[in-house]
């Protein structure tokens, strides 16, 4: 099969279309055909070399994809060679196959082509096992997520908004904000602006109970100030850096929490593993696509050969949901 590859880590240019060995589906393991994958911002951190892959991952960058099922492994019930799905991947789906844990594939959404849910599962299954399973996000709360108009940002604000929360944004540009509005956000707050103080004057001085954030170190500060009583901050980027201080005394009065969450390095069993993840998804998060309470958002696609391309896009900025790579 042909594949993405990393000639040496450096920027789009190192990515090449090239021949590797055909995947092979392990216990518990289907082979999918790949349609299409998606970009997410940690495949150009792999690129760039400072995301490797989890030990027996593949090292071709992906972290989700679409396709049919091409080959069942043993002891795997409930798929049939054929089935359409999208699939959860700890890597490997810049390929036109791939191998992953029958327990991390979905279903196609209602409503939802194949191509276009190849960029649903790292976004549902990142967003549910945060907001939803770690945060206890509910109805009536003011939730914050930090990069609205991200591919996590735009699926966050839509489920947010059907879980009952009263749903805020940051972005840094007012077509983006608008775009955050229109997907249900009920406050905007350009990311340049002070966050906490707009936020505090939008909800009558209570601030945030959950925060979603991408940025880590840079934004800790101002998140923690953002905060309301019982407040839930969630990391999960950490585009503005690793090292950040915590006043401990301000989390203290506010008896809030700060919790770091990956997705990529869980293990596939488990209570918190990637399978229990996809479950919910599938549970809890499907059917809000089925009634139309939220819906992919897609920036564009790029042919997979060329996903060079698409990186360059998404590093040079304003992008509005996902960018995906259909094989052909």
């Amino acid at each position: 099969m042909r594949a993405i590859t990393v000639r040496e880590p450096g920027g789009p240019e190192v990515l090449e279309w090239t021949e590797v060995a055909d995947p092979v589906a392990g216990p518990g393991e289907v082979v999918v055909d790949v349609v299409a994958s998606a970009v997410n911002r940690a495949d150009l951190l792999q690129r760039q070399g400072f995301y490797p892959p989890p030990p027996g991952a593949s090292d071709i960058i992906g972290l989700e994809c679409s396709g049919r099922i091409a080959a069942l492994g043993d002891g795997v019930e409930g798929w049939q060679v054929g089935d359409e799905v999208c699939a959860l991947l700890a890597g490997g789906g810049y390929a036109e196959k791939v191998a992953v844990p029958a327990a991390q594939l979905l279903p196609i959404p209602q409503g939802v082509d194949l191509v276009t849910a190849a960029g649903l599962p790292e976004v549902a299954c990142t967003v549910w096992s945060n907001i939803v399973a770690a945060g206890r996000l509910s109805a009536g709360e003011t939730f914050l997520v930090q990069g609205g108009s991200s591919g996590i940002g735009t699926h966050a604000i839509q489920v947010a908004k059907a879980l009952g929360a009263r749903v805020a944004a940051t972005a840094g540009a007012p077509d983006r904000l608008e775009r955050c509005r229109a997907l249900g956000a009920d406050i905007v707050i350009d990311y340049h602006d002070d966050v906490p103080a707009r936020l505090k004057e939008a909800t009558d001085g209570h601030g945030a109970d959950v925060i979603l954030d991408i940025m880590g170190a840079k934004g800790l500060a101002a998140n923690i100030e953002t905060l309301a009583p019982d407040g839930r901050l969630l990391i999960i980027g950490l585009q503005g850096g690793t090292k950040g201080e915590i006043d401990l005394n301000k989390l203290l009065r506010k008896r809030g929490s700060v919790t770091a969450l990956q997705l990529r390095g869980r293990p596939v069993t488990g209570p918190s593993g990637k399978g229990a993840i996809v479950a919910g998804v599938r549970e809890q998060v499907w059917p809000l696509f089925a009634d139309g309470r939220v819906r992919p958002i897609v920036h564009g696609s790029i042919p997979l050969p060329e996903a060079a391309k698409a990186h360059a896009q998404l590093e040079a900025g304003g992008v509005i949901g996902k960018i995906l790579l259909p094989l052909t």
